[in-house]
C-alpha cells in the first residue's frame, strides 16, 4: 500500500506541490491503520488457517505463536512505511540508512539476548521485531517534524487527511494488490513446500533460501538521478558478483542459518538455483520501481496474477510433487514466473511514451487536489 505514497509524493514533489506532500503521507496512515485492524484478525487466527491449508500441526503452532508476536508490527509497519515513502520522494534517503542502521543494531543486540540468553524463543523474537519497528517508527516520526529538511513538506496534521481519500485508495488497492501478488508468491512457495515429503527439511530449506534470495537481491543501488539502463547495468554487475559469493560460499552461508545437517545439505543443493534468483531479484526489483513511480499499479497486478500464478505456480508444483525434483521443482517455478514477469516489465518500459506519463501525473495530481477542495468547501 505504500508504494502509492512513493508514486504521488514523488509526482507532487517533482511539480513543486510540496505541501500537499504531509496531506498524502497522512493520508495514507489513515488507510493503512484501517488495513491493520483487518491483518491483526489474519494473524490471530494465523494456526487455524495454516492447519486448513495442510500445514502439520507443529509447523501451525510455531507460525502461530510468531504470528500473534508480530501484531504490533502491523500497526507500526502502517505508520512507518508512509513516512519512509514520504522522505525518500524528496531524496532524504541518508538519513534513512543512518535511522535505520541504528535501529538495526539494537534489533540484534536485543534478539540475542531475548533467544540466546533469556530463551523466550519465537515470541520474544517477533516482539523485539515488533518494538524494533516501533523504534524506527518514532525516530522518523521525529525526524519529520523536527529536520528543517521538511519545513515545507510537513506542515502539521491536518482534516484535509481524510478528504480526498477516494482517488489515492484506488491507486492505494492496486499497489497492495500488485506487490502482495509479488510477496505472497515467494511465500506460498515456502507454504507449499511444506506439503513435500518430510516436511521440515523441505520448509527449512526453501525459507532459508528465500530469506536469502530477497536479502542479497534487494541490495541494489537506488540512484533516483540516474538512468534506468544505467541502474540496471550497475545492478547486472552487484547481482553476478553476489552470484559468485553464494556459488562459492553456499556451505558456510548455509552454517549461517542452521546448524542442521540434513538442512545444510539440502540449502547447499539449491544454492546454484539461488544465485539465478539473486540475478533476477536483481533486475526485478528496478522495473517495479519504474512501475510505481508511473503509477502503473494495477497493470503490473495483471502482470504478476499472469506470470506468477497462472504460469509459474502451476509449473513449480507440477515439478515438485510429481517428479523426483521436490524442493528445487518449487523453485524452478518460482524462477519461471519471475523469469516471465520481468521480460513483460522489459516490454512495458521499452514501449512507454514519456510524455504521456507525464501528462497521467499532472493530471492525476490535479485530480486529488480538487476533490480534497471540494470535499474540505463541502464541510464547511
Amino acid at each position: 500500500m505504500a508504494s502509492a505514497v512513493q508514486t504521488v509524493c514523488g509526482q507532487a514533489y517533482g511539480a513543486r506541490q510540496y505541501s500537499s506532500m504531509g496531506i498524502i503521507c497522512q493520508r495514507a496512515m489513515v488507510l493503512h491503520l484501517a488495513a491493520a485492524v483487518l491483518l491483526t484478525f489474519l494473524y490471530w487466527y494465523s494456526g487455524p488457517i495454516l492447519k486448513a491449508m495442510g500445514q502439520t500441526v507443529a509447523i501451525a503452532h510455531e507460525g502461530q505463536v510468531f504470528a500473534r508476536g508480530m501484531i504490533p508490527q502491523i500497526y507500526a509497519f502502517a505508520l512507518a512505511c508512509p513516512m519512509q515513502r514520504f522522505l525518500q520522494a524528496q531524496n532524504i534517503v541518508n538519513p534513512l540508512a543512518y535511522m535505520s542502521l541504528g535501529v538495526f543494531l539494537l534489533h540484534t543486540l536485543l534478539t540475542w539476548l531475548v533467544t540466546n540468553v533469556l530463551d523466550f524463543g519465537l515470541l520474544g523474537a517477533a516482539l523485539i521485531l515488533s518494538f524494533s519497528w516501533w523504534l524506527l517508527a518514532a525516530v522518523n516520526g521525529l525526524y519529520i517534524v523536527m529536520s528543517p529538511s521538511c519545513r515545507e513538506t510537513w506542515t502539521g496534521f491536518s482534516a484535509r487527511a481524510l478528504t480526498g481519500i477516494w482517488p489515492y485508495l484506488k491507486l492505494t488497492v492496486a499497489s497492495a494488490v500488485m506487490l502482495c501478488l509479488e510477496i505472497w508468491y515467494n511465500q506460498g512457495l515456502v507454504i507449499i513446500s511444506g506439503l513435500l515429503t518430510n516436511p521440515t527439511i523441505s520448509l527449512d530449506a526453501i525459507s532459508i533460501c528465500v530469506r536469502v534470495s530477497n536479502e542479497l537481491g534487494a541490495g541494489n543501488p537506488r540512484v533516483a538521478k540516474l538512468s534506468v539502463v544505467v541502474v540496471n547495468i550497475t545492478t547486472v554487475l552487484i547481482s553476478l558478483f553476489l552470484c559468485v559469493v553464494v556459488l562459492v560460499f553456499r556451505v558456510g552461508l548455509s552454517k549461517a542459518f542452521t546448524s542442521d545437517k540434513e538442512v545444510i545439505v539440502a540449502v547447499s543443493d539449491l544454492f546454484p538455483l539461488l544465485a539465478v534468483s539473486i540475478f533476477l531479484n536483481g533486475i526485478q526489483p528496478i522495473l517495479s520501481g519504474v512501475a510505481i513511480g508511473s503509477g502503473w499499479q494495477a497493470v503490473v497486478a495483471y502482470v504478476n496474477l499472469v506470470t506468477y500464478y497462472v504460469i509459474g505456480l502451476p509449473i513449480g508444483c507440477v515439478l515438485g510433487f510429481k517428479t523426483s525434483l521436490g524442493v528445487a521443482g518449487i523453485w524452478w517455478g518460482m524462477i519461471a514466473g519471475v523469469i516471465l514477469q520481468t521480460i513483460t516489465l522489459i516490454v512495458l518500459t521499452l514501449r512507454t511514451n514519456w510524455t504521456s506519463e507525464v501528462e497521467n501525473a499532472a493530471h492525476r495530481l490535479k485530480a486529488s487536489a480538487n476533490e480534497s477542495q471540494e470535499m474540505a468547501t463541502e464541510g464547511v
